[in-house]
């Protein structure tokens, strides 16, 4: 895992970073980690996957929707390109 320097952080702050970690329960070096994971991940952000499956239930798309493209795909092996 990566490590993480902060210079130059004001006393008041580290202070205030000491007591939230103590109302958490946990070490402020925690607290930190947890402060910068919802920061630069937070849990309102649009995931693809749940982004297009509710796109196609929006435009109403089914399973049977995409059993057409079992039925014609190609199902024999791709063969590897030659150079000759």
């Amino acid at each position: 895992m990566a490590m993480l320097t902060v210079r130059n952080l004001p006393d008041d702050v580290h202070r205030a970073l000491r007591v939230q970690a103590a109302l958490h329960g946990r070490s402020t070096e925690a607290e930190v980690r947890e402060i910068l994971a919802h920061a630069v991940k937070p849990e309102t952000r649009v995931r693809m996957g749940d982004a297009l499956a509710t796109l196609s239930r929006q435009v109403g798309l089914t399973n049977e929707d995409f059993d057409v493209f079992q039925q014609v795909s190609d199902q024999s092996p791709a063969e590897p390109m030659r150079f000759e």
